[in-house]
């Protein structure tokens, strides 16, 4: 005999699978607005929903705030009924809601989840029996069900609690980890495979028919806490393996080997190893990020990750030692780095994106401050730098004519829009992190 509940979540994966399910997606940033243009590709009526003005009225005006997504993609979504919003009252007209806000670190390194706890207050209050709810932003194992479950329960009018069986009635609550990656233009988002891991089967059943209707291949999990520590072994691995070609590049100068020789040469072995690349430091919400958050949770069971701390040290020291560097390229000339004029090419966290979070430009320009350079940036990206979380910068973009005038041209962003030939014969010295000379053969060159 089938249940209500049974019935509802027959008629749930229905609605998915005609496209009448609508869909609400909190946060449109660099996840949430992507996604929010894959499902109005596949005919969902899709809400954004917003905490800033600014953004709601960019994309209910058809234009665009994110580079790599034009305005066209906009507007094509608008025809399918995508809106933004900052009413969360709408909340209790949708289907199902997926939240895609950030989880910083806060000033002691330790995981800031204002934004999460902040916007599940905000929902809760208009969540209805039988909605789906997935948790998309990273974090440590056992936020969804120990931090989001509790609150979307205290906090919901209708006294709903989460479901954890087929049978039961309530809310189905789910963690499924954004697997973003900006400036990747050889994987299409819908090919990357989507894990999802919800509190009960009822839960994971609904969050892998939602997602299958948008991505080629949905990976179930047992639980939200495998889910979420699947994301972060993801990122730890970079992080760990960046911070080991990172060391290695500052041994093989000191031994005159160039590590990108080193690494060209190892990844033509067939099997057994992948190529990471060094640089002046990580960048992105993830990989510098999520380590710590798994540091700080395993404090709780008594454990203390070493190998993910060391690789965090050595990273987050890159910026330092890129000061370094650009002082004895200095010094060779003659110059102290207190007085010298120094060009920052480049302040994104990687190519070719309009993305500043955690970049280590931003370091690299306040450590040159403080050592009494008078520092400029270039980016086509970014016409102003203004405040951030962790930084405050109030700089102008500055266009790239007359390169002699400057002490040191320091390359801290490779975009490929650049004309490093060019740069390299403008230029008095050329600080080069990103290896984005390879091939050009001048002593102006220092390669760190």
């Amino acid at each position: 005999m089938t249940t209500v509940t049974e019935s509802r979540l027959a008629g749930l994966k229905e609605k998915i699978e005609s496209r009448q399910a609508l869909i609400g997606i909190v946060g449109m940033g660099y996840v949430g607005l992507p996604l929010a243009l894959l499902f109005s590709g596949e005919r969902f009526k899709v809400t954004g929903f917003d905490v800033e003005p600014e953004k709601v009225k960019t994309l209910n005006a058809g234009n665009s705030y994110i580079v790599r997504i034009l305005p066209a993609e906009i507007q094509a979504a608008q025809r399918a009924g995508f809106h933004a919003t900052a009413d969360y009252s709408e909340i209790a007209r949708m289907d199902a809601v997926i939240i895609c806000v950030p989880t910083p670190l806060d000033e002691h390194q330790e995981p800031d989840l204002s934004f999460v706890t902040g916007t599940v207050e905000s929902i809760a209050p208009w969540l209805h029996e039988g909605q789906l709810v997935v948790l998309e932003s990273t974090t440590y194992p056992g936020t969804t069900e120990e931090i989001v479950v509790p609150l979307l329960e205290s906090g919901n009018r209708q006294g709903l609690k989460a479901s954890r069986a087929l049978d039961e009635p309530g809310l189905h609550v789910a963690f499924s980890p954004e697997r973003e990656d900006p400036g990747n233009e050889t994987v299409a988002r819908h090919d990357i495979p989507k894990v999802v891991g919800g509190c009960g089967p009822a839960a994971t059943q609904l969050a892998s028919a939602l997602y299958g209707s948008i991505f080629r291949r949905v990976v179930p999990v047992s639980s939200p806490s495998a889910a979420e520590m699947t994301k972060l072994l993801e990122n730890i691995y970079r992080c760990v393996n960046i911070a080991l070609v990172n060391e290695l590049k500052q041994l093989t100068m000191r031994m005159g080997i160039d590590i990108h020789e080193v690494i060209d040469a190892a990844k033509t072995k067939p099997f057994g190893f992948q190529a990471f690349y060094p640089g002046p430091g990580l960048g992105g919400h993830c990989i510098p990020i999520d380590p710590f958050y798994l540091s700080w949770k395993a404090k709780q069971f008594d454990f203390r990750t070493r190998f993910i701390e060391l690789a965090g040290e050595i990273n987050t020291a890159m910026p330092y030692f890129v000061i370094e560097q650009t002082a004895a390229g200095l010094n060779e000339q003659c110059k102290s780095i207190k007085g010298s004029k120094v060009l920052v090419l480049g302040v994104a966290y990687k190519r070719d994106i309009d993305d500043l979070r955690e970049s280590p430009s931003l370091t690299i320009i306040e450590l040159l401050r403080e050592k009494g350079a008078i520092v400029a940036y270039n980016d086509p990206f970014f016409a102003t730098v203004g405040r951030g979380r962790h930084y405050d910068l109030n700089m102008t973009n500055t266009p790239l004519d007359n390169l002699g005038q400057y002490d040191a041209v320091l390359i801290v962003t490779d975009h490929t829009s650049y004309d490093y030939p060019a740069i390299v014969a403008q230029s008095q010295l050329v600080i080069d992190t990103r290896n984005a000379t390879k091939g050009i053969d001048s002593p102006k060159i220092v390669r760190c």
